[in-house]
C-alpha cells in the first residue's frame, strides 16, 4: 500500500509551503521595500534557519529543503561576488540542469537519487519498502526526474530571458512544485504497472503511514 494523490498533497504541504514559497514571499518583500542584497540575503538565511531549526529538534531534513539550501547558498555567494542579479537567477537554471544530469549519472552507478526524494513526499509502508521490485523502480524514477529536471532549467532560462524580475519570480516559484507534481503523479502510475506486472496489486492509501498487506492479483 502507497499515499494516494491527497495524501502525498497533505503529507508534502508543509516542506513545499517552507522550502519554496516562504524564501519566494521573502525573496520578493525585500527587493520590493529594501534592496537586492537584502533579498539575496534573507531568502538565503531562511534556509539556513530552517535547516539549523530541524538538526537542533533532531528532525531529518527533508531532501527538498536540503537541495533549497545547497542551490541558495552557491547563487548568493556567486551573486555577492559579482553583483548580478542576473548570475543569482541563471545560478539556480544551471544547479537544476547539473542536478538532472546527477539523477541520470546515479542510475548507471547504483544509487538512484530519486529514493531519498521519493520517501520525502511518499513514504512506504515496511512491506513495500521491502520489495525488491521498488528498488528497481527507483532506478527508472531517478531517470524520470533527470528528464523533468532538464526540461525545468530550459523553461527557466526562457523565463529569465524574457520576463521582468517579479514575474519570473512568481512564474519560477510555480515551476518549480509543477514539474515535481507532474514527475510525482507519472512515477505513482509507472510504479503502479511495474508493481502490477509483477504479480502485487497496489492499493492507495488515504494517509500517509498507513500499512496493509500487499494483494497477490487475482
Amino acid at each position: 500500500m502507497i499515499p494516494g494523490m491527497g495524501a502525498i498533497i497533505r503529507h508534502a504541504w508543509p516542506t513545499i509551503i517552507i522550502g519554496k514559497v516562504i524564501p519566494v514571499v521573502l525573496f520578493l518583500g525585500c527587493f520590493t521595500y529594501i534592496g537586492v542584497t537584502s533579498a539575496i540575503v534573507v531568502a538565503l538565511a531562511w534556509s539556513l534557519g530552517v535547516v539549523a531549526y530541524q538538526r537542533m529538534q533532531g528532525q531529518r531534513v527533508a531532501g527538498l529543503v536540503l537541495m533549497s539550501v545547497i542551490g541558495n547558498t552557491a547563487k548568493t555567494i556567486v551573486a555577492l561576488l559579482t553583483g548580478s542579479l542576473f548570475v543569482y537567477f541563471v545560478q539556480p537554471t544551471i544547479s537544476t540542469t547539473l542536478i538532472g544530469l546527477a539523477f541520470l549519472i546515479s542510475v548507471p552507478l547504483g544509487f538512484p537519487m530519486a529514493e531519498r526524494l521519493i520517501c520525502d513526499f511518499c513514504p512506504f509502508d515496511d512491506e513495500t519498502a521491502e520489495n525488491p521490485e521498488l528498488n528497481k523502480f527507483f532506478s527508472v524514477a531517478s531517470l524520470l526526474w533527470a528528464a523533468t529536471s532538464l526540461l525545468n532549467g530550459a523553461v527557466t532560462l526562457y523565463l529569465l530571458l524574457t520576463q521582468t524580475v517579479t514575474s519570473f519570480v512568481i512564474l519560477k516559484s510555480f515551476l518549480g512544485p509543477a514539474t515535481t507534481g507532474l514527475t510525482l503523479v507519472v512515477g505513482m502510475l509507472l510504479f503502479k504497472l511495474r508493481m502490477e506486472r509483477a504479480g502485487v496489486r497496489v492499493v492507495f492509501a488515504k494517509r500517509v503511514g498507513a500499512t496493509a498487506a500487499s494483494l497477490p492479483l487475482a
